[in-house]
């Protein structure tokens, strides 16, 4: 690291939606229009948060995380409405046949935000960077009726810098030349890899901004954040080139896991193994859309006093709703004695291979496992309700996933 190379060649673009849940639900529903919104979960249930919130509500104070009595405190006229998840992942993969017009390069980061390395491209369109951004702003605008901001850099981390620094509607350019000067009096909670755990352990010893921590000793970096740490601030210095990735060539998440809270407290067998069944839908639809197998189950289980017992399995490698569903409910029947009332159920696959999985009939007797058709369905026809989504017990309010 003791050169600096020669990262201003390249021009990366990072693509964000503005207030992306909320910028799809108003999109769709005209009625919305000049309305405080927000993507919420149900008050009645234990997920009764801002899960996300449009500009109008933002301007009141409205939080993404805040409860929604005290978002309504601050704002009577809320409109609160339920998430749907299906139709976000639509349009975030609307948005990166957009972005795929333009170059292969395109790395999501989330649904809502894509890196693009347009370095190749400038020369056969014949448009700048700058250019660019703007032209992909007015498209998804026009064409999906939602809003981005885009930042213009030399590398990843400050294109991202420059996408957040002007909302809603922007691009914003950050030179080689200049992004010291227009960056490093950013607080250090701007980074991606800086969360609320480090920014506060780091705050606690004077570190606040982007110029105090590319000032730190890489050994003292390396003691709190490992080769994080380093890396880290090798990109704010320039000093590292990271590629976006190829579209087509991305890997395969290392695993893929749901988790539900559930309505209200349940202990009996019969409607936990609901729960479990709809959550490996979820877990099995997302596995075949990566062409994935999964060779490691794991359960975790929360009790209503918080309590959280889990437990992982090694198991032939599959992505079949049955077989994740019954591994599941074997490691649930290992560790479970159904005698305390449950908050929270969630299943992870790990260990995954990449597979090549065959077409389903659902003509076809001598298969009990329906994953491939329930996705093509879903694809074709939207979001289908199978006998386990009804149950009345059941949040579909995310939980992170992998």
């Amino acid at each position: 690291m003791n050169e600096k190379m020669q990262t201003n060649k390249r021009v990366i673009l990072h693509a964000d939606v503005n207030n992306f849940f909320a910028s799809v639900e108003c999109s769709l529903n005209k009625d919305l229009f000049n309305k405080p919104v927000a993507v919420t979960g149900n008050p009645n249930k234990r997920t009764g948060i801002i899960l996300a919130k449009n500009e109008i509500a933002k301007k009141y104070g409205v939080k993404t995380g805040q409860i929604i009595g005290e978002a309504k405190a601050l704002c009577p006229k809320l409109v609160c409405l339920p998430p749907h998840y299906d139709l976000y992942e639509q349009i975030s993969q609307e948005l990166h046949s957009i972005y795929l017009e333009y170059t292969n390069f395109v790395e999501p980061l989330g649904l809502d935000e894509c890196w693009l390395d347009v370095t190749g491209s400038e020369k056969y369109l014949k448009k700048s960077g700058i250019e660019i951004a703007d032209e992909l702003r007015q498209r998804v605008k026009k064409e999906l009726n939602i809003t981005i901001s885009v930042g213009v850099s030399f590398s990843k981390i400050f294109a991202k810098l420059g996408s957040d620094m002007r909302k809603p509607d922007f691009t914003t350019v950050i030179s080689y030349k200049k992004f010291k000067d227009m960056t490093y009096n950013l607080p250090l909670n701007s980074i991606v890899g800086i969360g609320n755990r480090l920014e506060k352990k780091f705050s606690q010893i004077g570190i606040k901004t982007i110029e105090d921590f590319v000032n730190l000793d890489d050994s003292f970096l390396d003691n709190i954040m490992g080769i994080n740490g380093t890396n880290l601030k090798a990109d704010l210095l320039a000093l590292r080139d990271v590629p976006v990735l190829d579209y087509y060539k991305l890997p395969p998440p290392k695993s893929i896991g749901n988790g539900t809270t559930t309505i209200r407290d349940i202990t009996n067998r019969k409607e936990i193994e609901k729960v479990v069944f709809f959550l490996a839908q979820k877990v099995s639809s997302r596995m075949v859309r990566h062409n994935v197998l999964g060779s490691t189950i794991s359960i975790k289980l929360k009790s209503n006093s918080l309590k959280t017992i889990a437990k992982s399995s090694k198991i032939k490698p599959t992505n079949s709703v049955k077989e994740i569903s019954n591994m599941a409910m074997q490691l649930c029947d290992t560790i479970f004695k159904y005698n305390a009332p449950l908050r929270a159920i969630r299943i992870k696959m790990s260990n995954l291979t990449s597979a090549s999985i065959r077409q389903l009939s659902m003509f076809d007797n001598n298969e009990k496992d329906y994953s491939n058709v329930i996705v093509e369905i879903n694809k074709k026809y939207g979001k289908i309700f199978l006998a386990s989504d009804k149950a009345q017990f059941i949040n579909t309010s995310p939980h992170p996933q992998e």
